[in-house]
């Protein structure tokens, strides 16, 4: 999936689930509970141990489901995770090499952005999404104001969005939004609680489209 496709589709299902855990053992488990629960496009994060093979193995097993890789720091980094079936890449910063290399790799880049002028920049360098992290305490009227003058953003905010406020985002202009802890419960990732990372997976998508 080329990055325009990519971009376009992760605007019409509007959500991502994002997985960072220090268990390897449960994290093709716990997306496995997420994809049950309706997500289609997933990301793991390179701080898993073994993610590779995680990314690898999770591909192999859902060839549906777009699978990409997250924090992503550094060009190398990006190569191994594409290299392991990650179609997409996912940083927390603005790097401009990391953004060419997945451009190079044809992959979309989502790097994070905070400021105006990050956002403006991630977007220069080639980048078609950009992430917005972390969201900023005045929440959904900061991407609405963003997007005031640069209409042509695709902010995808993934940090502090949940079943609460999610309509909030999206309705402020977020092309979509990205689930970490209030999808993967830390608590429910201890215990291997993957029915009820499922039905939390089936609520936030709920809240995403009422």
């Amino acid at each position: 999936m080329q990055p325009t496709e990519f971009a376009t589709h992760l605007g019409k299902v509007r959500a991502s689930a994002i997985l960072r855990t220090d268990a390897a053992d449960a994290a093709i488990q716990a997306m496995e509970a997420a994809v049950r629960g309706g997500f289609r496009i997933c990301e793991f994060t390179l701080t898993i141990p073994d993610v590779h093979d995680i990314i690898r193995e999770f591909s192999r097993r859902h060839p549906d489901i777009i699978v990409g890789a997250g924090t992503v720091l550094e060009v190398e980094q990006a190569h191994q995770a594409v290299e392991s079936g990650a179609r997409f890449l996912v940083s927390p910063v603005v790097d401009e090499a990391v953004i060419s290399a997945a451009t190079e790799l044809g992959v979309a880049a989502m790097p994070g952005t905070h400021t105006a002028t990050e956002m403006l920049a991630a977007y220069r360098a080639g980048a078609m999404l950009q992430k917005l992290f972390p969201a900023p305490g005045v929440g959904p009227d900061y991407l609405k104001a963003c997007l005031g003058p640069m209409p042509f953003l695709k902010l995808v905010p993934t940090h502090g969005v949940n079943h609460h406020n999610a309509q909030d985002w999206i309705a402020a202009g977020a092309h979509a939004i990205g689930f970490v802890a209030p999808l993967f419960d830390p608590e429910m990732m201890a215990n291997r609680q993957f029915d009820r990372i499922e039905e939390r997976a089936r609520q936030l998508l709920a809240a995403v489209d009422s």
